[in-house]
C-alpha cells in the first residue's frame, strides 16, 4: 500500500497558542518578596545571588527531571556475593548535592557570620523550587551539627567535615572524607511519632555500643552516619552510627527502599542494625532531649520548603497564563484567572515572610529569640504545609491538561507538596507540640503575643480578629480544638508580619480573605482587593 505524500497546503502540525520555554531563570533576581525578606531578616544575599542563578538554569531544571525519573537503585551485593548495602544515584542527584553543599546549604548557619540561619532558609527555599529531593540529606546535615555538641569528641571529628563545603560521595570512613553528610534513623514501625515505643537495643561494648533492631524510615541511607535512638538500661538514648568503619562497612543492613509518592530522587529505606557500632550522644536515657536539637532545626526547613514549592508552582501558572489565550483573551487578562493567581500568591508571600522571620529567631541568641523560634517554627510548619498542596493543585489546574502530564514540572511539585507536612511531625503532632510549648514555656507565649500586638492599630479587621481569638481562648484550648487554635494563631502571626512589612495591597488582601468575613474559603474569592498590585510581585 502506497502512503500518500503530505499536502503542502494542509500542514498537520502547527504549534500555536503554546507558551514559550521559560529559558534560564534568575530565581533570586526575579523574586522581590524573597529579596525583601532576606534583607529584613538579616540574611546574606551574596551567596544567594549565585545560587539562585545556578539553580534557575535550563540545564539544571533538565537535570532535576533526570534525577526524578531515574530513581535510586539498591545494590545489596557485589558480583562475588559480598555485602554492599549501597544505594546508587543518577549523576543528576550528585550534581544538585554538590551545588547545594558548595554553596553552603549545610554549612553557612555554623560559619559564624551574621544571618546564617536566615541565609540557609533562603537556600532551602530556592532549592525546593527546582529539585527538592536532594534537600533531605543536606537539611539533616545542617540540623545534626548542633546535636553533636552533646559529645565533644564526636563533634571534633564530624563537625568540620559537615561544614567543609566539599561534596564527597565516596564510600569511605569519616576520617578519609573531605566532607560528609549525616542522616537520621529514628522511626520504627510499631511507634511512628511515639519514639518512646522504640525497641532497638543498645549494648555497651568497650568505648562504644552495638545496636540491634529495625528502623522503618532511614532518610538518605547513603549518608556517612545517622543519628538514631535505641534503648539502654537507662532508657531511650541517642547515638551516632557511622555508615562506614575503618576496615569495613558497619553492620547496617538495607532491607528495601521505600516506594514513595514523591521525593523520588532521594532514597528512603528500611534498615536493620545487626550489631552496628554506635557512639553515645549525651547521657543514657536522655535520647529525646538530645535528638530534639536536630529535629528543631529540620523543622525550620520543613517550614520554609513549602514556600519554595508554592513559588515554583505559581511561577509556572503565571507564565502559562501570561502566554496562553482563551476566548480571544490572554488568560492573565481574565478577571477570574487574575483573582485565582493573586489568591495563591498570598499563601506564598505569607509562608515566605513567616518562614524567614522564624529563621531570624534561630539566628538570635537571647532567651526571647529561642522561645520565638520554638513556637514560631511549629506554627509556620503547620500552616504553610496545609496550604502547599492546595496551592500546587490550583496552579496545576491553571495549566489544564498540560499541567497533569509529566512533560510539565507540576506533577513533581504536586507529589512533593505533602511531604514537609508529614516529615518531622505531622499536623496533629505539631499542634499538640504547640499546646505543650505554650503550657511549659511562658516566655514563648509572651514573645508570640508581642509579635501579634506589634501590628495592632493599623487594620481594624486584624484587631477584631485578634480580639476574637483571645476571647475564644483565654486559656489553652482542649486538645480537640488544637488544629483550629493553631491555624488561627498562625494566620494572625502571618497577618501581623504582612501588615508591618508587605505592601498595603498584600496585607489588606490577606486580612480580608484569611481573617475577615467569608472570603478566602474558596481560591479566588478576592472581591474588593487590589489584585493587580499583588500580581505585580510575581515576576515571570
Amino acid at each position: 500500500m502506497t502512503t500518500p505524500a503530505p499536502r503542502a497546503d494542509l500542514p498537520t502540525h502547527h504549534v500555536e497558542n503554546q507558551p514559550p520555554a521559560r529559558g534560564d531563570l534568575d530565581l533570586w533576581g526575579t523574586d522581590l518578596p524573597l529579596r525583601e525578606a532576606v534583607a529584613r531578616e538579616g540574611g546574606q544575599p551574596d551567596g544567594l545571588v549565585d545560587f539562585g542563578r545556578t539553580l534557575g538554569k535550563t540545564e539544571m531544571r533538565e537535570a532535576a527531571r533526570d534525577a526524578n525519573r531515574h530513581s535510586p537503585e539498591l545494590r545489596l551485593f557485589d558480583a562475588g556475593g559480598r555485602r554492599l548495602d549501597e544505594v546508587r544515584f543518577h549523576p543528576a542527584y550528585h550534581r544538585f548535592s554538590q551545588a547545594g553543599i558548595e554553596a553552603g546549604y549545610s554549612a553557612i548557619a555554623w560559619e559564624g557570620a551574621s544571618g546564617g540561619h536566615a541565609t540557609h532558609a533562603a537556600m532551602v527555599y530556592l532549592a525546593s523550587q527546582v529539585e527538592p529531593s536532594t534537600c533531605c540529606p543536606m537539611t539533616m546535615s545542617y540540623a545534626a551539627y548542633p546535636a553533636l555538641v552533646a559529645n565533644p569528641d564526636l563533634a571534633a571529628i564530624w563537625q568540620p567535615k559537615l561544614t567543609s563545603r566539599r561534596y564527597d560521595p565516596r564510600v569511605l570512613p569519616v576520617t578519609e572524607k573531605t566532607g560528609v553528610t549525616l542522616g537520621m534513623a529514628m522511626t520504627e514501625k510499631q511507634g511512628g511519632s511515639d519514639v518512646r515505643a522504640n525497641t532497638t537495643r543498645a549494648e555497651k561494648t568497650g568505648h562504644h555500643y552495638r545496636l540491634t533492631g529495625h528502623k522503618w524510615f532511614c532518610s538518605a541511607p547513603m549518608s556517612d552516619g545517622f543519628l538514631t535512638l535505641a534503648q539502654t538500661e537507662a532508657g531511650l538514648s541517642c547515638f551516632l552510627v557511622p555508615r562506614w568503619l575503618e576496615s569495613t562497612g558497619n553492620a547496617i543492613r538495607i532491607q528495601r527502599l521505600k516506594d514513595k509518592l514523591g521525593n523520588r530522587a532521594n532514597a528512603s529505606a528500611e534498615i536493620e542494625y545487626e550489631g552496628a557500632a554506635a557512639y553515645l550522644l549525651g547521657e543514657e536515657g536522655r535520647g529525646i532531649p538530645t535528638i530534639i536539637e536536630m529535629v528543631h532545626h529540620t523543622r525550620l526547613d520543613t517550614a520554609i520548603a513549602p514556600a519554595g514549592l508554592m513559588r515554583a508552582a505559581i511561577g509556572e501558572a503565571h507564565h502559562w497564563a501570561t502566554h496562553r489565550a482563551a476566548f480571544q483573551r490572554r488568560l492573565i487578562d481574565q478577571p477570574l484567572m487574575r483573582a485565582v493567581l493573586a489568591d495563591l500568591a498570598l499563601d506564598w508571600e505569607s509562608a515566605l515572610a513567616l518562614g524567614l522571620r522564624v529563621a531570624r529567631a534561630f539566628d538570635g541568641t537571647t532567651p526571647e529569640d529561642r522561645a520565638f523560634a520554638r513556637i514560631g517554627v511549629a506554627l509556620a510548619k503547620y500552616l504553610s504545609n496545609k496550604r502547599c498542596p492546595v496551592v500546587t493543585y490550583e496552579a496545576m489546574e491553571v495549566l489544564g491538561g498540560s499541567g497533569y502530564v509529566e512533560d510539565s514540572v507540576m506533577p513533581m511539585l504536586y507529589r512533593e507538596a505533602p511531604l514537609n507536612g508529614i516529615w518531622e511531625g505531622s499536623g496533629n503532632v505539631i499542634c499538640l507540640d504547640i499546646l505543650r510549648t505554650l503550657a511549659r514555656e511562658p516566655l514563648a507565649g509572651d514573645v508570640l503575643r508581642a509579635e501579634l500586638i506589634a501590628a495592632s492599630g493599623t487594620d481594624p479587621r486584624y484587631d477584631a480578629a485578634l480580639k476574637t481569638h483571645t476571647e475564644r481562648w483565654p486559656a489553652l484550648p482542649p486538645e480537640s480544638e488544637a488544629r483550629w487554635f493553631a491555624e488561627r494563631l498562625a494566620l494572625l502571626l502571618s497577618a501581623s508580619l504582612l501588615i508591618r512589612h508587605a505592601p498595603p495591597a498584600v496585607a489588606d488582601a490577606f486580612v480580608a480573605t484569611r481573617l475577615a468575613g467569608e472570603a478566602g474559603r474558596t481560591t479566588g474569592a478576592m472581591a474588593g482587593t487590589d489584585v493587580s498590585a499583588i500580581l505585580a510581585r510575581i515576576a515571570d
